[in-house]
């Protein structure tokens, strides 16, 4: 427990102790000239009672003026929350009406709009190289915005997407060693990344094959290695279908399907989970529902209430037997 204004608690219980002090010294010479005269002093005791109760509760009342309070730890949710949203030209499809990345874009708001202000939200839109939209922020107004302006082009790199995710947390550039290294970006437990997308990969739509599911394995597992060193859980939502769809990309008509198994692997690597949709409706759901990591901060519980309740219960009790006693309230 701790107490803002200390001073006036020592004031108080010296107070109350000079009190107590000239109520022993009354009562002392009470006893004395009574037995003087012959008289039993056994009857005091009532009166004794109430004075010692009202001593007890200006005491108390003096904790209560002194400010005091405790520090409770406090679970909410807060920390960072980077939403890195697939705008390469797959996203374009139409499998997830009435496209994927107008799917994607709509889940993202509503994820936004989930938020309690203690949470600062970032955007990263994703194509080949990583494009930072918005900063973290706890203007989620601004973030909308930047949602909102995300249109379709390029190719894709989810490790990419996950590094400028990371540099969007940090402020700083984050990027894989020439050697393969991973670098040391220091520890944030309370970050989280959310990345929508339809887990097609390698820099390039192509889309096709199994050739491009390996290019995704080499490009994202350093990547997310960085992010779970650092403590940074990714939670990936699939947009799209398994069935797939062509879409047409530079004149040519590509088919193109949601890569669960990519999106699964980056969530697992780094604690996150994997949320598959195949409509509109059901990627908002989702987004909604992803469950932000919880801090606990101490914070302080005023005390000052509880001791005044209790400092009034004793004055009046000690009023009650004094009044009892003696016929008077003094």
């Amino acid at each position: 427990m701790s107490l803002t204004d200390p001073v006036l608690l020592a004031v108080g219980l010296l107070i109350a102790a000079g009190l107590a002090w000239a109520a022993v010294v009354a009562g002392r010479r009470r006893t004395a000239a009574l037995t003087a005269a012959g008289v039993a002093a056994g009857g005091t005791g009532r009166g004794r009672a109430g004075v010692w109760l009202t001593i007890a509760g200006l005491a108390v009342l003096a904790l209560a003026v002194a400010g005091p309070s405790a520090t409770v730890p406090v679970s909410h949710a807060s920390g960072t929350v980077i939403l890195a949203v697939d705008v390469s030209g797959s996203m374009a499809a139409t499998d997830v009406a009435p496209s994927r990345l107008d799917a994607a874009k709509r889940a993202a708001l509503s994820f936004i709009a989930a938020q309690p202000a203690s949470v600062d939200i970032g955007v990263v839109a994703f194509q080949q190289g990583g494009l930072e939209a918005a900063l973290p922020t706890a203007d989620h107004a601004t973030t909308s915005a930047a949602v909102q302006r995300l249109k379709t082009g390029g190719g894709t790199s989810l490790g990419d997407a996950i590094l400028a995710s990371l540099s969007a947390i940090t402020h700083r550039t984050v990027a894989i060693g020439r050697d393969g290294s991973l670098p040391d970006i220091g520890y944030w437990p309370s970050a989280t990344i959310v990345l929508l997308s339809d887990g097609q990969d390698g820099g390039s739509d192509s889309a096709a094959g199994s050739a491009g599911s390996a290019a995704a394995s080499a490009d994202s597992d350093p990547a997310a290695a960085v992010a779970q060193k650092a403590g940074v859980h990714i939670d990936t939502v699939g947009v799209g279908t398994t069935g797939g769809t062509t879409v047409e990309v530079g004149g040519y008509h590509l088919f193109t399907a949601l890569n669960q198994a990519t999106l699964t692997s980056i969530s697992q690597a780094t604690g996150g989970s994997y949320r598959p949709a195949s409509d509109a409706s059901e990627l908002d759901g989702i987004a909604s529902s992803i469950n932000l990591r919880l801090t606990v901060t101490n914070e302080p519980l005023p005390l000052a209430g509880a001791f005044i309740a209790l400092a009034l219960a004793l004055l009046a009790a000690g009023a009650v037997l004094t009044v009892t006693r003696t016929g008077r309230l003094v």
